[in-house]
């Protein structure tokens, strides 16, 4: 979990909280600005407190082309394209 995704969930929490501190103190409750977009994931705290740290993930080997596979590749949509404007001719 992400350090901003805590913050998330911190903010969200004081929210809650003083939402229900000026219902309780018979204040009204503060309407809270409406955000634009998707809403960010709520995680509970509790349950990533105990949670295991995740490892870090292994970085993808970018795959490389060789110059000989492109060149097939080259020729084979060349192929295909002229195939198709024979065959709306």
């Amino acid at each position: 979990m992400g350090v901003s995704e805590i913050l998330a969930t911190i903010d969200h929490e004081i929210g809650q909280l003083q939402q229900a501190r000026a219902l309780l103190s018979g204040e009204a409750a503060p309407v809270a600005k409406k955000k634009a977009g998707r809403p960010k994931k709520v995680v509970a705290f509790a349950a990533t407190a105990s949670a295991k740290p995740a490892k870090t993930a292994k970085k993808k080997k970018k795959r490389n082309l060789s110059p000989e596979g492109r060149k097939r590749i080259a020729e084979a949509v060349k192929k295909r394209w002229a195939a198709q404007k024979a065959a709306t001719e």
